[in-house]
């Protein structure tokens, strides 16, 4: 019996150490044929390649005739074009755009949670491998971003605002409920004086945000008739700003309003969202405050889609009406004064899965070359993020955010409204 014990252990003993001085396994390798790699939209051309990628990030970009490494597998898009994943700088990934304005009294932050990653795969699917979601319900939107990191659902990378902060009555708060509704429903997300503002951005970093968002201006879809003006004042805005660089946040500033559009961009926010109202002399603020333009084009084609349907309540169809006269006017007015622009959609006033309709309208709405509306939706978005080191281009150490599609997306931005292939961040994302 000891004698069967000891071979036994020995057995053990020497099986363990066999196992641990085994070599591990080497990294599997994907080898990309691209027919086509635009991998700086800013300067590409396009030309055959071959990518490499491995544990999630580029590994190498070799010539077309490089020979695939053995065991790789192997992604033939040798008839289409491979560029960098696209970027939108503006979603909503836990809200549907035909949810009624009352919905957050029955919605659960699990059921929002599940609603993100229903669109969250629908985004992907659409070729945007990372997206900034500024503005969601409670921890919604968190908890969505840090299950794909882990890879428990598809999507694209998430920077998450959660709330955003706002003025008591203001585009964000609670609205159009009786006071004990709007007592219960709230999130604590509104402040008054700079004091309070400050703990606002402070209290969303301890949430875990990656941005700021705030509503520096009122709101098309919020439930109030008193215009777009602006909300806070410069002091509450500049200390939202200053509290929020010294977390090393950058402050997204939801606004239509032309005074509010100016007052946000003094206080240093990063980029503007929408910024409907925006005339000539403001851009030149803009410009001076190296203040970006998020325009979301495409949240006016989800209005036009739904005015006159009872959707909007009629004080959110008045206010969609003027902003629709204005289609496309903060591009030119932004492009006039050398402001730069970053892809922003607002997806979720729209459906998810159609943010690549924004290439087309910045085009035709805001004058840009095609080019020029793929750079916004790479290597702008990325530089506006801070993630220009990691995403925005295909290049060696970069992590593999990779589509392709057909057709020449540098001439006709359409080519990009179908995918033909996604993978995002190493993962490829399926497509049927």
């Amino acid at each position: 019996m000891r004698i069967a014990l000891a071979t036994a252990l020995a057995l053990g003993l020497a099986t363990g150490v066999a196992a641990q001085s085994q070599p591990s396994a080497a990294p599997a390798i994907t080898a990309i044929k691209a027919g086509r790699l635009i991998a700086d939209p800013r300067t590409g051309t396009g030309a055959p390649a071959l990518i490499l990628v491995e544990a999630g990030r580029i590994k190498a970009v070799l010539p077309a005739d490089s020979p695939i490494p053995a065991g790789a597998t192997l992604v033939d898009l040798s008839t289409a074009t491979v560029l960098p994943g696209l970027i939108d700088s503006h979603v909503h990934l836990t809200g549907d755009p035909d949810d009624k304005f009352w919905q957050a009294t029955i919605d659960t932050t699990e059921y929002q949670s599940l609603v993100g990653a229903k669109n969250a795969l629908l985004t992907a699917k659409a070729g945007f491998t990372t997206v900034r979601d500024l503005g969601s319900a409670r921890l919604s939107a968190f908890a969505l971003r840090d299950a794909i990191n882990k890879g428990f659902v598809p999507g694209p990378r998430i920077l998450a605002a959660g709330n955003a902060i706002s003025i008591i009555g203001g585009h964000g708060d609670v609205t159009g409920f009786r006071p004990e509704v709007v007592a219960a429903l709230s999130e604590g997300n509104t402040c008054t004086g700079p004091v309070q503002c400050a703990e606002r951005v402070r209290e969303m970093s301890r949430r875990g945000a990656d941005v700021i968002k705030i509503t520096a201006t009122g709101g098309v879809l919020s439930q109030q008739a008193r215009g777009l003006g602006a909300h806070f004042t410069p002091e509450e805005m500049t200390s939202i700003v200053d509290t929020a660089r010294s977390l090393g946040l950058k402050v997204a500033a939801h606004a239509h309003g032309d005074d509010g559009i100016r007052a946000a961009s003094a206080a240093g926010v990063a980029s503007i969202e929408h910024g409907t109202y925006l005339t000539p002399e403001t851009a030149k603020v803009m410009k001076a405050n190296g203040t970006w333009m998020v325009p979301t084009l495409a949240a006016l084609t989800g209005l036009s889609e739904r005015i006159g349907k009872g959707i909007y309540t009629p004080v959110v169809e008045a206010k969609a009406r003027q902003a629709l006269e204005l289609w496309g006017k903060q591009v030119q007015a932004s492009r006039a004064a050398g402001v730069k622009i970053a892809y922003g959609t607002d997806a979720g006033v729209f459906e998810h899965g159609r943010n690549a309709e924004e290439l087309a309208l910045l085009v035709e709405k805001g004058g840009m070359t095609p080019r020029a509306a793929l750079v916004s939706a790479t290597t702008g978005a990325a530089e506006l993020l801070g993630l220009s080191d990691e995403i925005g281009t295909i290049a060696p150490g970069k992590s593999a955010d990779i589509i392709a599609v057909n057709g020449d997306p540098l001439g006709d931005p359409r080519a990009l409204l179908k995918m033909r292939f996604v993978m995002a961040a190493g993962r490829t994302i399926p497509l049927d």
